[in-house]
């Protein structure tokens, strides 16, 4: 028997990519793909195209403009233009096509700037958004309530899940423009390599972050993916219908530097520079609803960040660099 075709948008980023083995690992072997360069999902015609073409059944919207403070500070203009028509493109041509169930990945940033601790769902426009990415949170909000609007009026199946401060294998580590963890071992490798005295921190280093190891938050995916209805709806409201997904713990910016630098091998110093930007003085997610519909994260931290090196060095991304 067939299997119903599983649409994954962005199937060559850090998440995308880790659902696409989770499904596969789990026995899905009619999984679509298409890279940006066979669909622009920006663009409408394109979108709708292949929508009318494929006959989806489910979607993994995974599909996104991200990065760190650098670069959603440098092109909010970009983050919040991408982020939007990539939204709204897939889940209008989703729901005009008959795709049965979709669900959008968002991010933690959505949450005020200075929520309480841990942060719970339902904080959400509670409060300012961390100016330095408020044009993604934005849009990521956008993407919720998409879905939400959505559900209320047509009584579609589209879900949402916030997942925390992500790494691991197939990540980008671009030295400003990747989250932290990338930036911070390609720095860290740079610097080992080419016997550097001392590696630069962006801020204080006293900002505390939660962190989730990739194929966990593939897992989390799948797994609210497959919930019954029944019980996705009556875990959620249908205005307030996203659920966190992280580890429940989180670490200073100055010990994840020193674990990312214990990793690595390198020896030298750590110095923070206090002139750049610290941006939110905390972000650790309250997952207690994912806990108690029966997921949990699995990767220590330190291990995931073992596992992300290797991957990094089998990907060639360090090679032959040289700290300046």
């Amino acid at each position: 028997m067939t299997q119903p075709p599983i649409y994954v948008a962005g199937h060559q980023g850090l998440v995308g990519s880790a659902i696409v083995r989770a499904l596969r690992t789990g026995g899905h072997t009619n999984i679509v793909t298409r890279s940006h360069r066979e669909l622009e999902l920006t663009d409408q015609a394109q979108v709708r195209a292949f929508f009318r073409s494929e006959r989806i059944d489910q979607v993994y919207l995974a599909a996104a403009r991200v990065g760190g403070i650098h670069a959603n500070n440098s092109y909010p203009a970009e983050f919040i233009y991408d982020n939007l028509m990539v939204q709204a493109n897939v889940v209008h041509e989703a729901w005009r096509n008959g795709v049965r169930k979709l669900l959008f990945l968002g991010s933690s940033c959505i949450y005020p700037r200075l929520a309480p601790q841990p942060i719970r769902e339902d904080y959400l426009m509670s409060g300012a958004l961390e100016p330095t990415n408020e044009a993604y949170a934005m849009a990521k909000i956008a993407g919720i309530k998409l879905c939400e609007s959505y559900n209320r009026q047509y009584r579609t199946d589209y879900r949402s899940v916030m997942p925390t401060n992500l790494y691991g294998p197939g990540d980008n580590y671009h030295a400003e423009n990747s989250h932290v963890i990338p930036a911070l071992m390609r720095r860290f490798h740079e610097a080992r390599v080419g016997d550097a005295p001392e590696v630069a921190i962006w801020g204080s280093g006293k900002p505390m972050r939660e962190f989730l190891y990739v194929d966990d938050m593939a897992a989390a995916s799948v797994f609210v993916m497959n919930l019954e209805h029944e019980v996705y709806a009556a875990s959620t409201e249908p205005m307030h219908s996203h659920i966190n997904v992280g580890t429940g713990e989180d670490v200073t910016i100055a010990e994840l530097a020193r674990l990312v630098g214990e990793v690595v091998g390198y020896r030298g110093r750590i110095r923070f520079d206090t002139s750049k930007p610290d941006g939110t003085p905390r972000k650790l997610l309250d997952v207690s609803l994912l806990k108690g519909l029966g997921w949990q994260a699995a990767t220590p931290l330190a291990e995931g960040l073992r596992r992300t090196y290797g991957a990094f060095l089998a990907s060639g991304a360090g090679a032959d660099r040289r700290a300046p």
